[in-house]
């Protein structure tokens, strides 16, 4: 294992010079860790701001909500010309062709049968439900960006594996070579020693492939805006390592945690609820509604009176625009629709069946919730017992490598034995690498499952 971290140090190195090659943002080749990721992700993916758009817009619905419980205060005014031969008028007055109203007026709903008390609860829940939904989002991209890390840091290290079986297997030709200069062994092993560096060049060519792609899969995540004129290589500078920590994972508190914390499932009993408050609200149309009102109001004086002393029958002057009269009203307002033709009845029935599938989704989703949190502990288990498998592989491998070149130095032991302890490393350093990065993988969905949240997360390992 010392090795193998040897060789990553090395082609860590290697990476870092060819990142200074480039004129890449500062963003890019900067020290990043797996929190620094989480941190940027919140501030700069996509999924995440527009989940945040979402939760904005939910305000304004909560807004709508509370508006029907909130007093109203409206202003109107008109103003009209009527042409003289259409105006009716008592005789000995007169009536101006002219005419104007304004008028200011506070209505506050006292009684709705219920609704008013449901908005104000609907309301508070509404900005629960969206608040939930958006946690939601947020775990959801965590996630993907945590494993999407882990990836990288596999890839990173498949390289260092294919490197050193291409570096190991050079080796044994150059060796194989020299042995046929000197006429010690045949052709025959030279050919087969080209065979097996050959055999080794494309898992190599594919681990630096999948090296690129990660990077570019974890930039995106990220948010970055990647400069054109990097073709290749992006020079992304993890400084975290895949972890092989004890996690000790009791799962009936697992469980517990999971239908507690998991947002999909606060989210669902906010709509339970929110289902729930829309029966009441349905079910007011059935009782009387009951208002109250005052206002203060403006109109131009519609009859001019006469002159004192003036005969009867002798018209007044006409009025006036400037002048009016004013003064308050105020009162209260009941309505009551006895038979709305069934409206009310299909509205209750309708929030009652929606009511109803609420809380079966509900139900449905805390079932499954507890198999995903069973599912991935079992996976975790899986991976941990893996892990577990290759503490010592690796390190007889190597052994066995060790003892094959001596036997063949020897003369006890053949090519072959040779490239198969060859092969055998190679493929111990590969399943020791991918069950190291299992193991985290499988750590952070377990992690997601419970709802454990990683928002907050600062300079924090997981």
């Amino acid at each position: 294992m010392k090795k193998l971290t040897l060789l990553s140090l090395l082609a860590g190195f290697t990476f870092a010079v060819s990142a200074a090659d480039t004129n890449a943002p500062f963003w890019l080749s900067r020290p990043l860790s797996l929190a620094d990721s989480l941190n940027i992700a919140l501030q700069q993916n996509p999924a995440i701001l527009k989940a945040r758009n979402d939760l904005e817009a939910q305000y304004g619905v909560v807004v709508q909500t509370r508006a029907v419980a909130l007093p109203q205060l409206q202003a109107t005014g008109q103003y009209k010309y009527t042409e003289a031969r259409a105006i009716d008028s008592i005789p000995g007055t007169a009536v101006p062709d002219q005419n104007w109203t304004a008028g200011l007026r506070i209505v506050q709903s006292i009684y709705q049968g219920g609704k008013l008390v449901a908005a104000i609860k609907a309301a508070k829940v509404t900005k629960q439900q969206a608040l939930a939904q958006y946690q939601t989002i947020i775990a959801d991209t965590l996630l993907i960006v945590r494993l999407a890390y882990y990836d990288v840091l596999l890839n990173a290290q498949q390289i260092v594996v294919n490197q050193a079986s291409v570096n190991l297997l050079q080796k044994e030709l150059d060796d194989q070579q020299h042995r046929y200069d000197a006429g010690t062994v045949p052709h025959f092993n030279v050919l087969r020693a080209k065979v097996a560096l050959g055999n080794a060049r494309p898992p190599l060519i594919q681990s630096q492939n999948n090296y690129r792609i990660s990077k570019n899969a974890l930039a995106n995540l990220l948010g970055y805006d990647l400069p054109r004129d990097i073709w290749d290589n992006i020079p992304l500078n993890l400084t975290d390592t895949l972890d092989s920590a004890p996690y000790p994972i009791n799962l009936p508190d697992a469980l517990q945690q999971a239908l507690e914390r998991r947002p999909e499932l606060v989210a669902l009993r906010k709509t339970e609820e929110l289902q729930n408050l829309n029966i009441t609200d349905a079910s007011s149309g059935y009782k009387p509604n009951l208002q109250i009102f005052a206002g203060y109001n403006w109109l131009n004086q519609q009859f001019g009176a006469p002159p004192p002393g003036s005969p009867p029958g002798t018209p007044g002057p006409t009025p006036g625009l400037d002048q009016y009269l004013d003064g308050w009203n105020a009162g209260a307002q009941v309505t009551w629709n006895i038979f709305d033709g069934l409206l009310t009845h299909g509205k209750v029935v309708q929030a009652k069946a929606l009511y109803q599938k609420s809380k079966t989704s509900v139900v449905e989703k805390s079932r499954q919730i507890e198999l995903e949190v069973r599912t991935t502990y079992s996976d975790f288990i899986g991976a941990q017992e893996v892990l577990e498998s290759q503490k010592t592989v690796q390190d007889e491998a190597e052994e066995s490598l060790r003892e094959a070149y001596a036997r063949a130095s020897a003369g006890t032991g053949t090519q072959l034995d040779v490239l198969d302890a060859e092969t055998s490393l190679t493929t111990a350093r590969s399943t020791q690498v991918q069950a190291l990065h299992d193991y985290d993988a499988a750590r952070a969905r377990f992690e997601r499952a419970i709802g454990m949240d990683f928002s907050q997360t600062t300079n924090a390992k997981p």
